[in-house]
């Protein structure tokens, strides 16, 4: 049914409706001080340069047409100790992409661009890079993310952290539970502000909080992801379904209001304790409530001129009657969406950040063990050559 008069009047009218009232929560420091310690990262064997001379060597080599190295930018990267050593990185890891040798970029160099970059106060730079990861290379892990997210979360910069969100829900790096935690506490966050959404940022936001829903089987998740349809199904109906899922990870498929829909009903359905928060209900009921009004109006204009038909109140009911269904279950949660995420960040965050640390750990020792390796390599190949020189050298003497 429900699929059915969505179908008709998808595309029939254009309209914007804020989302619901969001209450805020206090303010937390979501990651712990284990997880953002810096003790790990910083006993690493140190490779001293000077960045001066790196720059003046890498611009002859580049004027030569020859490609640097990645142990020669991630030395770069690693020595940075300043503010405008970061501007000059951001030159030289460009540079670097457009290079011959931009696949070999490193997974600790971007780790460490990340980190530098949150260090010296230029965290715009980190996401700058971030949101133009084809002419950078930069695709982190899910521990840089989060920390670049955690960041933002801290200073109350949520539209900043929704941006790096947005990069996740790109890369499809919802992997890591920390990081879906993380990731829907900026999301609800940012729409406690009631910001004014374009039509791009809808979708968006939307496509993170359906994406990030669904790697969470409970209330919180369920929550996401019936916000998440009903902000794509939105743009849906305002710009089509093709500028749903372009450049988006996401089904072809039309009918994302019809899958919030959906939700509603699996989750009256459903045994068990998993709810929909009220306000997610509540926006839906208000988008399609101006949908059935639209309809109304056209459907009225056409019955002026003698072709009339079915109004657009049916879309609206049959929401209502599963919204009943949910009241009278016990299926709507009186909590808004923040408060779902923030308990499941107090419930869930501790423990997710125990596996993350375990994994980083591992990944710092495996980075290290590469780096040496390109290092010792580095060493060899340059004894090569000085021994070649050398040869030529006395060969060219003793021809004399």
């Amino acid at each position: 049914m429900a699929a059915s008069l969505l179908q008709r009047c998808l595309g029939a009218v254009k309209c914007i409706h804020k989302c619901g009232t969001y209450s805020f929560i206090d303010r937390r420091c979501l990651l712990s001080a284990a997880y953002t310690d810096t003790k790990l990262w910083e006993e690493r064997e140190k490779d001293h340069q000077n960045l001066a001379l790196m720059a003046a060597l890498m611009d002859r080599i580049y004027d030569r047409n020859f490609p640097v190295s990645s142990l020669t930018i991630s030395r770069f990267v690693d020595n940075i100790s300043s503010r405008e050593e970061v501007d000059q990185a951001e030159y030289y890891l460009y540079k670097f992409r457009h290079s011959p040798n931009c696949w070999y970029l490193r997974d600790w160099t971007v780790h460490s661009w990340v980190r530098q970059c949150l260090r010296y106060g230029a965290r715009d730079k980190a996401l700058h890079t971030l949101k133009n990861k084809v002419q950078y290379g930069m695709f982190p892990d899910g521990f840089t993310f989060n920390r670049l997210i955690d960041s933002f979360i801290k200073d109350e910069d949520f539209k900043g952290a929704c941006s790096v969100v947005e990069e996740v829900m790109l890369q499809e790096s919802f992997d890591l539970p920390s990081t879906q935690i993380l990731s829907m506490y900026a999301l609800s966050g940012y729409l406690a502000t009631k910001p004014e959404l374009s039509v791009s940022e809808q979708r968006a936001l939307g496509a993170a909080l359906l994406i990030c829903g669904l790697k969470q089987d409970n209330s919180t998740g369920l929550s996401a992801q019936l916000l998440g349809c009903a902000l794509l199904g939105k743009v849906e109906m305002v710009a089509g379904i093709h500028a749903v899922f372009r450049g988006m990870p996401l089904m072809w498929t039309p009918g994302y209001l019809g899958q919030a829909l959906a939700i509603m009903e699996r989750v009256a359905a459903a045994p068990g304790e998993r709810k929909l928060s009220k306000d997610a209900v509540d926006y839906l009921e208000g988008l399609l409530q101006d949908l059935s009004s639209a309809l109304d109006s056209k459907s009225s204009s056409e019955d002026e001129l003698g072709g009339g038909d079915e109004g657009g109140g049916g879309i609206s009911h049959f929401e209502k009657e599963l919204s009943g269904q949910l009241q009278s279950g016990g299926k709507v949660d009186p909590s808004p969406l923040q408060v779902l995420v923030s308990s499941l960040v107090q419930q869930g965050l501790a423990s997710a950040e125990g596996p993350d640390m375990e994994q980083y750990q591992r990944k710092v020792g495996e980075w290290e063990a590469e780096r040496q390796q390109l290092i010792r390599r580095e060493k060899e190949m340059r004894e090569r050559a000085e021994e070649e020189r050398q040869a030529r050298q006395a060969a060219k003497a003793a021809a004399q």
